[in-house]
This record gives structure tokens, C-alpha cells and sequence, in this order.
């Protein structure tokens, strides 16, 4: 460099640089310091003369540098970068890391220096840079003539011509920044060349934003309670760790809620992304990166976060702390050993493991509707990102419904739904809705990344996303992961342990810590439950493992035994059947005849179709029952596998319930001379009984009244006979309603009550309470409103105690009548709606009583006028099931009502 005498006048360009941690450096080196210090003076001048830089003076570790060209000096800085990285040193820890920052402006030289305010300006621009890096403002720019920030240039392209910086260097535009000193704005640009660093921490200027959370390109959709929720616990907790399965959404919640607290933290809110952090040595770089903060030669970089963060009050967001669980755990642990007023909130697939962690469990979007008529905020999420994936044409309404059944089948877990909505591009939104039940093909198929998208390398497919868990399990648990998968819905830890070889409590906790699997508290015991999406990556694991068959197997014979238990008290006895104890198993039990239709056995499946007649019935789903029996039938043709003629006679009587239910009376009847003549082979009494005693219904059904009379008769006789009276209970009820229909009421009560100990001692029959309820037809039909009372409301409270909803409707048509009777007229029509409403979602015939209930109707309609009636009718019509029986069970008891015998005056 030449001396002070050839100082530049007019524009001039000033560069300032100095050894970012001197200080350290020269406490670490000690006496080798001083020769440290006088090289790196020596490497920088032989750089800076060839651009006829003019040195002002030298102080310290800093020197100050004139330039009467722009693009010479930073050229000349480009080549001191290099110069010093290539340089020998003592050793790496004893390399100096150089910050360099030029300012060009108008400036005269006064008595061999400048007094200029571009000089300070340029001195700032230096104070902003960290080791290693070349800054200049855009005034120095705009003389290179790159001002406009032209786009990056890839270094290793040998189509790039050289430009005024010399060989492919280019100017980063850094973003407007306040220097200390100055008002307004700055436009910082860095200098990026070959051989030059180029990742750096933000400039050190005093306008440093108060957080770097990432900007989102998608709109935040719903998580409201949520959001809150982390809101909370961030403000009254030093660690907050939000736990949940791969592409749940951690991220944008825990981002979402920390935006909305910056100004709680003065210091900021700091987000680290350690996601793509290759190993742990790595991670405390990361951190130090997103504070603002470099490495310091000679000392651990956790020391100098510790240092940092000592005094101040900020938090830190540390994002995908499971990519590298035990470096975050150990830097966690010393940031808030450093500071007091230092919090963090990390996102995870598993907790972190510290004392005081609190850790909040993130559930999936609602799929349930909001309360307001709304979407529910999976349903909304959806909706939103469809329209973006078609250009930002809205949904049709046609669509709605498609979407939601998509949805609910994602079970709500964002990342689901945002490549479901990607598929939409495809796809119309009923075909995504039918090809949904296929999660992984439907989703993952032809994925690539696109640009802009908020998604990570880890979550551009569902199988990525779950991959990133499933390496870190260890064999059991992923063992478990893989057999688990064979269940249809939440678990509890007995059925694990019939599904699970030893104990499985060790390798469940790994699952349920690693948002595999999702505890849930209950009255009495814990579940455990799988996303869908899990559930479809581990079923396609315990395939590939040739593990299916085994688990599946297990998991039938898991089944049977359930459902045999629904049926069973504590101790092993029989108990009158609810049908609310097989919903819960009723999921599992199709999961199971699945199996059974495709690979497994037909006749394990026939048994557990048998455990589900009567909740199919009951549910209006004997079309659905119907459908697995065929299926079933099909599978003992295809395979021959021998199914011995009881338990055949007993899936054709139960087919035959089902047709008659569904109002197919020819099916229904073929099926029960079927089920006849197995049952004949089986020389089983008691069931040729059952079947016999149940022909009468399509009977009476095809208007064939005397023979189904005479064949009523017969049974009862015969199974008399045969002592399995109990087994023709049937023929009793259809003999009972035909005695009914023709007025013989005397011999229709003394029928039925003679029935009354059978229908007791069965436990399938007790709940149903069909006694009572011919017994209160019966009264209806004398007239005498207290007994039809008595055990209407006996029999109505009995089914729907043990989930008999069918039965339900008919006995609240019975207690419509009741009310008729009495002369409460807007309850009845109330009711006859609600029991209408109700057989129509339940998609059933309306059985025997039919023509009665609409003879009874019509009636009522007279008495009440049309327009009562239907505003009546449509009132009852809107209760829920539940509020239908409610509301029968308010009916005053006739014994209360005023004019009552019983309360009348005696003379």
C-alpha cells in the first residue's frame, strides 16, 4: 500500500477492518499473539497494495484503509480473505477471522487524514460484519455498479463472465439496517466470491429485528385453543417442549404462538431449525447462528451462547430437537442454567428428557364440526389449500362433503391434509374421497417438492415423515409399531399384551414418547391410539417384515375372545347383553373379517359375524352384515375349508334376520329354509327351534297369516317337546302379535306372560324387553292407558339402557299412541316424528306395527289439523335419539294426572 502523501480525494472509498475476538485470541495465544498479529498486518497489505489502498493508520488489531476505487477495493478485499485463509498458521485456533466493511462517499483529506462523517459510516459498516465476512454499504455498491443487486451467480458455472469484482464475485443485498449513529436506513451489501464464506449470521446493527421466525407462505388455519395453550405454558414455564407424530403441525403452532409473544422477550425470540444439523458437533453452530453469534477461536461454542444469554431475557424456539435429541438436551440444559430469564421452546417428536420440562402433547385438528354450524378446523384447513392447489378457484359446495369424509379419514394431522389438497390438482375431490382408504399410495404418489412450499425434505412424503421416527426405534419397538398396526382403533394395554410377546410396557413407552402411538387417559384405564396415517406406514412394514399372517392371525383370535367377554360379567357369567359394549370392539371385529374374507379362515369369520348380528340389527347396518356374509360364503367356496353344519345353520338364520330387517322378505325366507335344513343335518334341536320360531315373521310380512299361525303354534309345541322352550321365545312374539291383531287380547296377555321367566333367564333376550312391550300393545288395545304406561316405559327404558335403538323406535311409536290416547296430541305427533327421524337414519323397515303406526298417524293428523301436526312432527323429527327417549320419559304416569281414579273423591 502506498503512503499517506497519495491520499484520495473526491469519492472515496474507506475500508475498515479488524480480528473478530481479539481479545480471546490473544488470551488463548499469550505470547504467540503478538507474531499472530503482525502476519495477519503483513497478509492483508500485500492483498490491499495491488489495489493502491492508502493506509491511515494502524491501531490494535484494526486498520484503516482509503480507496479511489470501489471495485478495486473490494476486489482487494475478496483477495485478503483469501489470502488469510490460505495462510500458515500456528495452528487453525490461532487463524484470525478478519471483518471487513467499506463505505464509499464524498471526502477531502484535511492535514494527512479525513474528518468526513463517511468515514464513521464506513466504521459502522465494519462493526456490523463477523469474521470473515466483506460488508459495504450500497453507496459503494452503486459505484461497482451492482446496486440493483443483481441475481446469485453460481460459482461453478463456466458460462459466467467475469464482472467488475473480478472472477465470479457478486454483491448480496442484505436488507435495509440502521448503523449506530446514524438516522434513517442503510442498504447493507456483502461481498460473495470464490473462497469466501458465505453463511453468516444477520449484521450486527441496532436495529436487529426482535425475532428471525420463519415467514410462512400458507395461511395459519384454526388451532385457536391451541395456539393459546403454548401461549400459556411458554409464559409461566422455562421449558416448554411441544410433543407430537411427524407432520402434526409442531412447527406451525410453536412458531405461531412465539410471534405472538415477541414483545415479552426484549432481547427476542430466536428460531433454530435442527432439522438439517448433519451431527450433534453441529448443533450448538446452529444455535450460535441464530443468536447472532459466530465461533470464538479457543473456546467451546456452547460457552459463548452461555455468555450471551447470561443477562438477557429472551426465548429460543428449537425446532426438530429430535433430529439430534442428545446434543439439544445438553444445550438446553445450559441455557437455562445460564440465564434466569432465558426460556425455550422446543418442538420434538419425543420430550427432552430435563427436570422442569413441561411437555405439551399436540392433538390433531378438530374433525368434528364447529359449534357455530362451521367448519371443523381440519375440514377449513383443507378447504383452504384446496383452493390454492386449483389456482384459487374456491370449492364448490358439491365438494364440501367429499372433503370432509377426507378429513376425518386423515384423522386431522396437518401434513395428511396438505398432501391430500395437492393431490386435488389430480384428482376431483370425490375420487381423492374414494382412493382415501389407500393413505400412503393415495398421498405419496408422483410427490416432489415444488417450490415455495412450506414443506421440509422430511415431510415432502408421509413415508418420510414417519421414517423419520421409525429409525430411531430400536427392534421391540418397532416390532410393536409393526403388529400394533393390525388394530382398527384405541387399544388398552391387555389387548397389547395378547398381541405383544412379554412385556410390552418398555418398548409402549418408547412408542408413546416418540408420538408413535398417543396415550389417552380414560375412567378407568389408558388407550393407545394410532393415526391413520401411522397406522397405513407400519402395516406396510409388518407386510414387508412377513410378519402379517402372525399378526393378523392374533389378532382374530384377539377378537373372538373379546367379543365372547361382551357377553360375560367380571367372573366369567352371562349378563344381559348391551349392544353399547361391541361398539367400541365394533371397529376391530371389521378389521378382523377383513382378514378373514381375504387370507384368513371363513369360519373364524362366521363367528365373528355371529358376535355382531345384533349390534348390526340394532345399528341399522344389516346391509352391511348382509355384505360380509356373502363374502364370507365366497370364501368357504374358494377355499373348501369345512364348516360344520351348526355353525352354517346359525350364519343363514342370521342372514335371514338381517334380509327381513332390510325388508327383503323373499331373501329373508330362503335364508331361514337354508338355515333349516343345516340345522336338520346338525340334528340340533334347539337351534331348528330358533329358526322355526323366527319363519313366522316374513310369514305375516307376505300376508300369509293362517300358516304363519299354525307354524307358531307348532314350534311352541314342539319345542316344548324337546325341552328348548326357551329357543321359540320368537314364535311366542309372533303369535302374541297376531292374537293382537284380531282382537284375542285375553290370550294374547296370558301368552306373553306365561313367557315372561323364559325371556328372564335369557341373557340375549332380558335387555330387549319384548314382553313388555306386546304387553303394553295389548293394553293399548283394552284401552286401560296405566298398564300400557307401566310397560311401555319398562320396556323403553330397558333398550335404550342396553343400546336396542331399533327397538327404541318402535316402543317410542307405542308410547305416540299411549299419548293419543290421553289426549296429548302435540306430544304424540312429537314423538311419532322423532321415532320416523330416527328409523330413517338408522335405514330400517318399520317392522311389524307398521300400518298401525301410520293408521295411528292419520288419526292423529285429523284431530290435530295439518298445520299443528306437521310443526309437531318436525320438532320431534329434530331430537337426537336420546332427546326422543328423554322426552317419552317425562310423560306424566296416568295415576298422576288430574281426574285419575285414584286420586277421586269416595262417597
Amino acid at each position: 500500500m502506498s503512503g499517506r502523501p497519495h491520499l484520495p480525494s473526491g469519492l472515496v472509498t474507506f475500508l475498515f477492518t479488524d480480528i473478530e475476538g481479539s481479545t480471546r485470541l490473544a488470551q488463548m495465544l499469550g505470547a504467540g499473539y503478538r507474531p499472530v498479529l503482525h502476519e495477519h498486518r503483513e497478509v492483508i497489505r500485500r492483498a490491499l497494495s495491488e489495489a493502491d489502498g492508502v493506509e491511515l493508520f494502524t491501531e490494535g488489531d484494526s486498520l484503516f484503509v482509503a480507496f479511489a476505487d470501489a471495485a478495486a477495493a473490494l476486489a482487494a478485499c475478496a483477495e485478503a480473505q483469501r489470502a488469510l485463509a490460505a495462510h500458515d498458521w500456528p495452528s487453525p485456533e490461532a487463524r484470525p477471522k478478519v471483518r471487513m466493511g467499506l463505505h464509499t462517499g464524498f471526502a477531502e483529506p484535511y492535514g494527512g487524514e479525513y474528518t468526513s462523517p463517511e468515514v464513521h459510516r464506513a466504521a459502522r459498516v465494519a462493526a456490523a460484519a463477523h469474521g470473515g465476512q466483506v460488508l459495504c454499504s450500497a453507496a459503494t455498491a452503486a459505484h461497482v455498479g451492482l446496486s440493483s443487486a443483481a441475481a446469485p451467480i453460481d460459482p461453478t458455472d463456466p458460462c459466467v463472465e467475469d464482472g467488475p469484482l473480478g472472477h465470479r464475485a457478486w454483491l448480496l443485498d442484505l436488507g435495509l439496517h440502521r448503523l449506530r449513529g446514524f438516522d434513517g436506513f442503510e442498504r447493507i451489501f456483502q461481498l460473495v466470491a470464490p473462497g469466501l464464506d458465505r453463511q453468516f449470521p444477520r449484521p450486527r446493527t441496532i436495529d436487529a429485528p426482535a425475532h428471525n421466525l420463519p415467514v410462512q407462505t400458507t395461511r395459519f388455519i384454526g388451532r385457536a385453543v391451541e395456539r393459546a395453550a403454548v401461549r400459556d405454558l411458554i409464559t409461566r414455564h422455562r421449558l416448554v417442549t411441544v410433543v407430537g407424530a411427524g407432520g402434526a403441525g409442531k412447527t406451525r403452532v410453536a412458531v405461531e404462538a412465539a410471534g405472538e409473544i415477541v414483545e415479552r422477550f426484549r432481547d427476542g425470540v430466536w428460531f433454530a431449525d435442527l432439522s438439517a444439523v448433519a451431527n450433534a458437533d453441529l448443533v450448538d453452530v446452529s444455535v450460535a447462528a441464530a443468536l447472532g453469534l459466530r465461533p470464538e477461536p479457543g473456546r467451546a461454542v456452547v460457552q459463548t451462547i452461555a455468555d450471551h444469554v447470561r443477562d438477557r431475557r429472551l426465548l429460543v424456539l428449537l425446532d426438530t430437537s429430535d433430529a439430534q435429541l442428545p446434543a439439544a438436551r445438553r444445550l438446553v440444559a445450559r441455557l437455562l442454567a445460564a440465564g434466569s430469564e432465558v426460556a425455550v421452546l422446543a418442538t420434538s417428536r419425543e420430550p427432552l428428557g430435563l427436570a422442569g420440562e413441561v411437555v405439551w402433547r399436540i392433538p390433531p385438528l378438530s374433525v368434528e364440526a364447529a359449534s357455530g354450524g362451521g367448519f371443523s378446523d381440519a375440514v377449513a384447513l383443507l378447504v383452504d389449500r384446496a383452493s390454492a392447489a386449483r389456482g384459487g378457484r374456491p370449492v364448490e359446495p358439491g365438494d364440501i362433503a367429499h372433503l370432509t369424509r377426507v378429513a376425518k379419514a386423515l384423522e386431522g394431522l396437518p401434513l395428511a391434509l396438505e398432501l391430500a389438497a395437492a393431490r386435488l390438482r389430480l384428482l376431483s375431490a370425490p375420487q381423492l374421497a374414494d382412493r382415501i382408504g389407500d393413505v400412503l399410495g393415495t398421498l405419496d404418489a408422483g410427490s416432489r417438492p415444488s417450490s415455495g412450499s412450506d414443506l421440509s425434505d422430511r415431510h415432502r412424503t408421509m413415508q418420510t415423515a414417519v421414517d423419520w421416527s421409525y429409525r430411531t426405534l430400536d427392534a421391540r419397538s418397532a416390532r410393536l409399531l409393526r403388529w400394533l398396526s393390525v388394530f382398527a382403533s384405541p387399544v388398552d394395554l391387555p389387548a397389547i399384551e395378547w398381541l405383544h410377546d412379554g412385556d410390552p410396557l418398555d418398548p409402549l413407552a418408547t412408542l408413546v414418547d416418540k408420538s408413535l402411538l398417543q396415550a389417552e387417559a380414560g375412567a378407568t384405564n389408558a388407550t393407545y391410539r394410532m393415526l391413520d396415517p401411522i397406522r397405513a406406514y407400519a402395516a406396510r412394514l409388518l407386510s414387508e417384515a412377513g410378519e402379517e399372517e402372525s399378526a393378523r392371525e392374533r389378532h382374530v383370535a384377539w377378537c373372538l375372545q373379546a367379543a365372547h367377554d361382551a357377553y360375560l360379567d367380571g367372573e366369567g357369567r352371562p349378563v344381559t347383553l348391551s349392544l353399547y359394549t361391541l361398539d367400541p370392539l365394533a371397529d376391530e371385529l371389521r378389521a378382523a373379517l377383513h382378514w378373514t374374507v381375504t387370507r384368513g379362515s371363513a369360519r373364524q369369520g362366521l363367528a365373528l359375524a355371529g358376535s355382531l348380528d345384533q349390534w348390526w340389527r340394532e345399528r341399522g347396518l344389516v346391509r352391511e352384515g348382509r355384505m360380509w356374509l356373502f363374502r364370507l360364503y365366497e370364501r368357504v367356496s374358494a377355499t373348501g375349508e369345512p364348516v360344520p353344519d351348526a355353525e352354517l345353520a346359525a350364519a343363514y338364520h342370521m342372514h335371514s334376520l338381517h334380509a327381513g330387517a332390510d325388508g327383503e322378505t323373499v331373501e329373508e325366507l330362503r335364508f331361514s329354509q337354508r338355515a333349516e335344513a343345516a340345522a336338520r343335518r346338525a340334528g340340533d334341536p334347539g337351534l331348528i327351534a330358533r329358526i322355526l320360531s323366527a319363519r313366522g315373521a316374513p310369514l305375516l310380512e307376505m300376508h300369509r297369516t293362517e300358516e304363519a299361525e299354525r307354524l307358531a303354534r307348532d314350534v311352541i309345541g314342539w319345542s316344548d317337546e324337546q325341552g328348548v322352550a326357551g329357543e321359540a321365545l320368537s314364535a311366542v312374539y309372533t303369535l302374541a302379535q297376531l292374537l293382537w291383531r284380531r282382537g284375542d287380547l285375553e290370550e294374547a296377555a296370558d301368552l306373553l306372560a306365561s313367557a315372561r321367566p323364559m325371556e328372564n333367564s335369557r341373557p340375549l333376550e332380558r335387555g330387549r324387553r319384548t314382553v313388555d312391550m306386546l304387553l303394553g300393545m295389548v293394553a293399548l288395545a283394552r284401552g286401560d292407558l296405566v298398564a300400557a304406561h307401566d310397560h311401555l316405559i319398562v320396556a323403553l327404558r330397558s333398550r335404550m339402557t342396553h343400546g336396542f335403538h331399533l327397538r327404541v323406535c318402535e316402543t317410542l311409536n307405542a308410547v305416540a299412541v299411549r299419548c293419543r290416547l290421553a289426549d296429548d296430541l302435540e306430544t304424540a305427533a312429537r314423538l311419532f316424528g322423532a321415532a320416523q327421524s330416527a328409523r330413517i337414519r338408522l335405514r330400517c323397515s318399520s317392522g311389524a306395527f307398521g300400518a298401525f303406526w301410520t293408521e295411528q298417524q292419520a288419526d292423529l293428523r285429523a284431530a290435530m289439523g295439518d298445520a299443528a301436526f306437521d310443526t309437531a312432527y318436525a320438532a320431534g323429527g329434530a331430537l337426537s335419539l336420546e332427546e326422543s327417549v328423554a322426552l317419552a320419559l317425562t310423560i306424566e304416569h296416568p295415576d298422576l294426572m288430574a281426574g285419575s281414579i285414584r286420586f277421586s273423591t269416595v262417597e
